[in-house]
């Protein structure tokens, strides 16, 4: 039965790669700093695998007011709007299990970007399920998927097993990247995943023939 158990963890844990991105981005939608790196996260690194993920707790612990100041100059250095939802700080489980049934079908970060603005850019709250259905439209989903997704609870033991996954892997806060075996956390951590693309670029780069 362990070894069942341990299985079924494995399959579950998003941490390590699945499907045939190379490169993961894992967000939480709660995340201030998750927002701002989806709003750059392709542009950057190109086609990655949007991954949600909860359970990490903030670099600030419960220092709120410093978390907000931190992300709202951030934000204005990256010239990208922050607005703060009303529940803010607080879980979002609904969406978080809805954004895990749109990677399964293939709309994972039309589904996360959408959901990512909805309440970073308009403040909305994602545990509202007119809000949810929002952006469960904008990712091609219908509002039964949107609604059974996030009422699922079985979807938490991917959220989950994701989660102690990256911590296993040294990651230690959201956004966190992954390309091959190589991971960054922190939302400036995507700088260095791309910078870490590019060099591997260049290095597989055949040479010019001489003469």
């Amino acid at each position: 039965m362990g070894e069942l158990i341990a299985l079924a963890e494995r399959r579950a844990d998003r941490s390590r790669r699945h499907g045939r991105a190379e490169t993961a981005f894992f967000y939480d939608l709660a995340c201030p700093f998750s927002y701002l790196a989806a709003e750059r996260v392709e542009r950057l690194l190109g086609e990655v695998e949007w991954t949600p993920v909860a359970g990490f707790t903030s670099p600030w612990g419960h220092q709120t007011a410093e978390l907000r100041a931190r992300s709202e100059h951030r934000a204005a250095e990256l010239h990208l709007p922050l607005v703060w939802p009303d529940r803010f700080p607080a879980g979002v489980p609904g969406a978080l299990r809805t954004a895990v049934r749109a990677g399964e079908v293939g709309a994972g970060a039309r589904f996360g970007l959408a959901a990512a603005r909805l309440a970073f850019c308009g403040g909305f709250d994602l545990e509202d399920p007119e809000v949810l259905a929002e952006a469960a439209a904008a990712a091609g989903l219908t509002l039964d998927d949107c609604l059974d997704a996030a009422g699922d609870r079985s979807l938490d033991a991917t959220i989950d097993a994701t989660a102690r996954g990256l911590l296993a892997r040294g990651v230690t806060e959201l956004p966190a990247m992954r390309s091959g075996r190589h991971f960054h956390h922190g939302e400036r951590g995507l700088t260095e995943t791309a910078a870490l693309l590019r060099a591997r670029t260049v290095y597989q780069r055949p040479l010019a023939p001489v003469g």
